[in-house]
This record gives C-alpha cells, sequence and structure tokens, in this order.
C-alpha cells in the first residue's frame, strides 16, 4: 500500500482575496448554485470553468460539494450521497455545519485528465493511489501580534476508490471550518475514520492488508502515536495505529465523552494535549487498546466490548450468592464475584441466547460445537487468565486470584447480531 494522504497548508498572512478571485477556486465558491442545489446533477465543466474546460470531464454538485470527475454519472451521484451523509454525521458531531462547498477532483482513470488538468502537488498522490488535500488559510494580525484566522479554502484531489475521497473530505471540513486540521495523530486519525465510515455501521471494517500489519505488528505505545513533531503523509503503517487509536476513543463508551472534546480544543488550537485529557486513565485506556488490537478483526465492535470499570467485586461469604446477567451481544461483562485461587463455587443458569439473527436459541451449554457455550476469565492488575468454559451448571474452582468477568463464548467479530441473555448465580460450594 503506498503513502496515505497528506494536507499541504499555506497560511498567508495578507490579505488574499485578489490572489483567490484569480483561480477557479472562487468561482466553485462562489456558485449559488452550488451551495443550494439538494440534488445531484451534471453541469459541463466550462460552465463552472469556462476558461478550464476538459473533455472528458464533468462536474457534478451537490448541497455541500463540487465533484470534477470522470467517473460515471452514476458513479459520481452514488459518491455524493454518502458525501453527503457522511458530512452530516461530521458536522453534526463538531457542532459546527459545513459553511462553504467543498471541492473535490476524483480521478478514475488519469489517462482521461489531459497533462496539466491535476495539480502539480496532487500528482504523485494519485499516481500513488491516494489523495491530498490542498488548502489556504487567510489570517489577520493585530496591533499586539496575535494572528486571527478569516477564513480557508481547501480542494480535494483523490483517487475513485470507497474511502480516500471520504478520507480528503474530511480534512477539508475541517479545514474550511476551523482553520486547521489538529496535530498529525488526530487529524490522520479521524481521517481514516472517515475513509471507512458506514452510515449506522460502528463495526471494523478497514484494508485486510491493514488489519493483516495491525494484527501481527506489536502495539505501538500509545505516547509514540500521539507524539508531537509527526508529519502526515508519513507511512500507512503509521496511518494505521492512528485509526486504531482514533476507532477505540471514538466508539468505546469509557473514552468518548472526553474524546470530543478533545478534539475540538485541538481543531480550536485551545492548549489541549492527549495525556492531559487521558492521563488519569492511562492503564484503562492500555489495557483496552491492547484487548482491542489483539481480538481485531474485520465486523468487531468497539462499542460493544467496552470494559466494565465501574462494577464492585466482593468475595462470597457463608451462603452469599451473587448473580449475573449476561447479555449475549456483549463482550466481557462483570459477574461482581472476586476469587481467590482454590475458592470453590457452585454455579447455575436461566434463559437462553442466540448466536445470529433469528438463530437457535440455546442455554448457556451452547450448540453442539461449544459455540453459545458461558465463559469465563479472571482480570488482575490489568492482565487477563487463559479463557476457560463454564457452562449452564456445574462447580468450579478458581484457578487464579481475580475478578471474575463472563461472556457468550462466540468469535468477537460476530457478537453484533447475538442477541438473549443469561442469568448466572454463584455460591460457594461447600
Amino acid at each position: 500500500m503506498s503513502c496515505r494522504r497528506r494536507v499541504v497548508s499555506l497560511v498567508v498572512l495578507c490579505l488574499i482575496g485578489a490572489i483567490l478571485g484569480s483561480t477557479s477556486l472562487a468561482v466553485a465558491q462562489g456558485s449559488s448554485k452550488d451551495k443550494s442545489s439538494t440534488k445531484t446533477k451534471t453541469v459541463p465543466r466550462g460552465k463552472a470553468a469556462p476558461t478550464e474546460t476538459i473533455p472528458g470531464i464533468r462536474d457534478y454538485t451537490s448541497k455541500n460539494f463540487l465533484l470534477h470527475t470522470d467517473m460515471s454519472q452514476e458513479e459520481a451521484k452514488e459518491l455524493l450521497m454518502r458525501l453527503e451523509t457522511m458530512l452530516t454525521g461530521i458536522s453534526s458531531y463538531f457542532g459546527k455545519p459545513n459553511s462553504q462547498v467543498i471541492e473535490m477532483n476524483v480521478v478514475k482513470d488519469q489517462k482521461n485528465w489531459p497533462n496539466g488538468s491535476i495539480h502539480p502537488d496532487a500528482i504523485a498522490s494519485i499516481e500513488g493511489k491516494a489523495g491530498i488535500t490542498l488548502s489556504v488559510t487567510m489570517t489577520q494580525r493585530n496591533a499586539t501580534g496575535q494572528v486571527r484566522i478569516t477564513g480557508a479554502k481547501s480542494v480535494v484531489w483523490a483517487v475513485a476508490d470507497r474511502g480516500t475521497p471520504q478520507h480528503e473530505a474530511v480534512h477539508a471540513y475541517c479545514h474550511q471550518t476551523f482553520g486547521r486540521t489538529g496535530p498529525t495523530w488526530y487529524a490522520e486519525g479521524m481521517a481514516e475514520l472517515g475513509q471507512y465510515w458506514r452510515d449506522k455501521d460502528y463495526s471494523v471494517h478497514v484494508h485486510d492488508v491493514v488489519l493483516q500489519y495491525l494484527k501481527s505488528e506489536d502495539p505501538k505505545e500509545l505516547t509514540e502515536i500521539t507524539a508531537p513533531g509527526q508529519r502526515t503523509g508519513d507511512s500507512w503503517q503509521n496511518y494505521a495505529w492512528r485509526w486504531a487509536l482514533c476507532h477505540l476513543l471514538e466508539f468505546n463508551s469509557n473514552y468518548r465523552t472526553r474524546f470530543k472534546p478533545l478534539g475540538l480544543s485541538l481543531l480550536n488550537d485551545q492548549n489541549a494535549t492527549f495525556e492531559e485529557v487521558y492521563g488519569s486513565m492511562a492503564k484503562e485506556i492500555g489495557f483496552e487498546y491492547e484487548f482491542f488490537l489483539r481480538h481485531l478483526d474485520q465486523g468487531y465492535r468497539v462499542d460493544l466490548c467496552s470494559w466494565d470499570w465501574k462494577t464492585k467485586f466482593t468475595r462470597l461469604k457463608g451462603t452469599g450468592t451473587a448473580t449475573a446477567k449476561i447479555d449475549a451481544g456483549r463482550g466481557w461483562q462483570a459477574s461482581r464475584v472476586l476469587v481467590k485461587e482454590g475458592d470453590k463455587f457452585s454455579y447455575s443458569s436461566t434463559g437462553e441466547w442466540t448466536l445470529a439473527k433469528d438463530g437457535t436459541k440455546v442455554s448457556a451449554d451452547g450448540d453442539d460445537a461449544g459455540k453459545g457455550r458461558l465463559t469465563g476469565i479472571l482480570f488482575q492488575d490489568y492482565r487477563l487468565s487463559e479463557p476457560f468454559e463454564l457452562g449452564a451448571t456445574g462447580d468450579w474452582t478458581a484457578p487464579g486470584d481475580g475478578n471474575l468477568f463472563l461472556r457468550c463464548k462466540d468469535e468477537w467479530s460476530s457478537i453484533g447480531d447475538n442477541s438473549g441473555t443469561v442469568s448466572v448465580k454463584f455460591k460457594l460450594s461447600e
């Protein structure tokens, strides 16, 4: 896989209106039709930019996008619908509606674009089957030397695959809305979320080469991923780690509430860092980050596997009992039982669950292959024991110390379509 995208930002500390007015950027941005149209249309390129008519390259407009491309009309329409849906989610997430048209150049076949029609700074990215967002920032400096952003414009160049235009559109939205995209780890991590974005789908969908790389490598340290001084476009491997961290922080319920405020602070150039925001949760994030990478697969749901850090665990005494309700559609769940090595328990369960939509109901004993069987694991000092099978009823001796967690045995990438709950009751054996 080639090097991922990069964002080129030109910070202009003087009046720039005349410069923009002489380029095609101002023409595309200034069209009232581009801003008000709600239907995808095809427009001869000469009409949008009369001095730059390019045979075979057509313009398509939607509410928030102006698309120059050699794709078919059907392909262009599908892309614009996808981009509009994604942009609605992004602008809602950040609480900032898109304020100006995002100009996109999407190349299906470079041979269809005459010499000189592709921006010189974009040629290497297009030839590398990637993309680039070219951006201009307008600023003013006051009498005390403080610099204020007064405007920003971005133009996207991307190959016509599914994800690259989405990745670059995230960069363009952030730059045009905030005047910046944030530090590299955040800018590229969020853009990679955009690349793999699917409407109302929180599961993992990444390129197979990215998946295999992340599964085969030792986890990169979080401090290395978020280190300052990194540059965009460095390597697809670094992009993979940035995606993994942002995906975890965005979809894991333990960290999501802090992630958006952190992002807004970074985009608004406020004094905020990953370490300051998450420093008190470093051990928890480190544990869940490694857990995520250990079980990573297509279809994995971070939101369903968020670790329970809140439930209190206690040792059973005498005739005391503990009951836990275990959801088939979630990862490890707290039993509330704290065990010591050698503790002996008896347990029983009621209820049934299914391992697929409209699947056959099974008890905590699971099916003939063992899928759906009640399974346990011990958590101690941010480490996990080997998992062990329990079943619907029986006796169990704790193999070590720790908090007992339970789940329905199934492939980690498949729990999203599971349903049903089982109640499990534990008591000390005599």
